[in-house]
């Protein structure tokens, strides 16, 4: 890829029916189940959020689908997908199958990379707490070899992302890999073996983390500490504490007080996105600092009462966003040369970049013209 900043977007592949949710939740559920009976939980909420001209595609049945969504991400400016990726380990993967499509359908012509998503899957996505549904463990070198194995078909593909030669390959919870320097040595070392120059490892979490920072393997970490918080635990205390690019602390003690917990609260959270970016700093905060940017977020569809919603996320606010971040990330060009959009099309968290019925393709076009005043269009 060219040193020119590339938009690269988070791709989540629940858009089809696999045996393990059908047993969760119910025969035939996809993320569209949520989506489709999500409700207004006050005056003014837009609920439910209906999909544009790519409608309620299934990625396994319906036809082209891939295909269109390349086409129309290329159109707009969106550099690649990174696709999440569930290895639970012992060979245990879910969700795997729109990837393979795609890897097999040369028609799909858009770069792609991996994000490990290791984590367990637990109910809290769909408003439960405390209910195991999918473990992930870590089996050690037998085990991650095996999974590397099953990755290389991938990465040898002309449109799998590589940086010098090196498969671009995301980690969402490093912290979480017993012993991660080994997992990291051995991917790199599995790489050489198959005729690369390694891997270019990104990793997200904490930006200021020391273990990342001073690990030589570790090419980029992105800056999403704010949905770690959110997605999982459902807390929204981060906004105290973090240091990036979210800069949102009045704005939380005016709709809450201190470190209050969406999880205790009877109705959802609200924050003003135009507030938000208006009164967040952008911080550069290392050389291998990776910005995240967020177009939109609703969860309701997923966590009802507990959920955390986003008001007044406008696309004409989400280009003034990316303006003001790439004003200062221009400033940096040693830094990895991307920026992460979260998310493509995580419908059920109110979070894509896909038309929609009330907006159609401006979200994307925020993109293409952002990336035309700043010369980051491909040639």
């Amino acid at each position: 890829m060219s040193n020119k900043i590339k938009f690269l977007a988070y791709y989540l592949p629940q858009y089809h029916q696999i045996p393990e949710n059908d047993e969760w939740w119910g025969e035939g559920f996809t993320e569209w189940t949520n989506v489709k009976k999500a409700k207004p939980l006050f005056k003014g909420h837009q609920q439910p959020v209906i999909p544009g001209e790519l409608g309620y595609y299934d990625l396994m049945k319906t036809q082209g689908i891939q295909e269109k969504q390349a086409n129309l991400a290329k159109e707009y400016g969106i550099d690649g997908f990174i696709y999440y990726s569930y290895w639970f380990g012992g060979g245990k993967m879910l969700l795997e199958k729109p990837a393979e499509k795609m890897l097999a359908n040369k028609k799909v012509d858009l770069p792609f990379c991996f994000c490990w998503a290791n984590e367990t899957w637990s109910g809290v996505w769909h408003g439960l707490t405390n209910k195991i549904l999918a473990e992930q463990q870590y089996l050690g070198e037998g085990d991650y070899t095996d999974y590397f194995n099953y990755l290389l078909p991938f990465f040898k593909d002309e449109r799998y992302i590589k940086v010098d030669n090196k498969p671009m390959f995301h980690i969402y919870r490093i912290e979480d890999i017993p012993h991660s320097d080994n997992f990291l040595a051995l991917f790199n070392k599995l790489a050489i073996e198959n005729g690369f120059a390694g891997i270019y490892f990104i990793v997200t979490g904490n930006i200021n983390s020391q273990s990342n920072l001073n690990n030589s393997l570790v090419e980029g970490i992105v800056a999403i500490d704010t949905f770690k918080k959110l997605r999982y635990s459902q807390k929204v205390y981060f906004f105290e504490y973090y240091p990036g690019l979210f800069k949102w602390e009045k704005v939380v003690r005016y709709y809450l007080g201190l470190s209050s917990e969406v999880g205790v609260r009877k109705k959802p959270l609200k924050l003003n996105y135009s507030k938000g970016v208006k009164k967040m700093k952008i911080n550069i905060l290392n050389k291998k600092f990776i910005p995240c940017v967020i177009p939109n977020w609703d969860n309701s569809p997923r966590s009802g009462l507990k959920s955390l919603i986003l008001t007044n996320a406008r696309p004409e606010t989400f280009k003034k966003y990316m303006q003001k971040l790439l004003n200062e990330y221009v400033k940096f060009p040693a830094n990895p040369p991307f920026i992460v959009i979260k998310s493509w099309n995580e419908w059920a968290e109110g979070n894509y970049l896909e038309p929609d019925k009330k907006y159609g393709t401006k979200w994307l076009e925020m993109i293409k013209k952002t990336k035309e005043e700043f010369s980051l269009l491909n040639d």
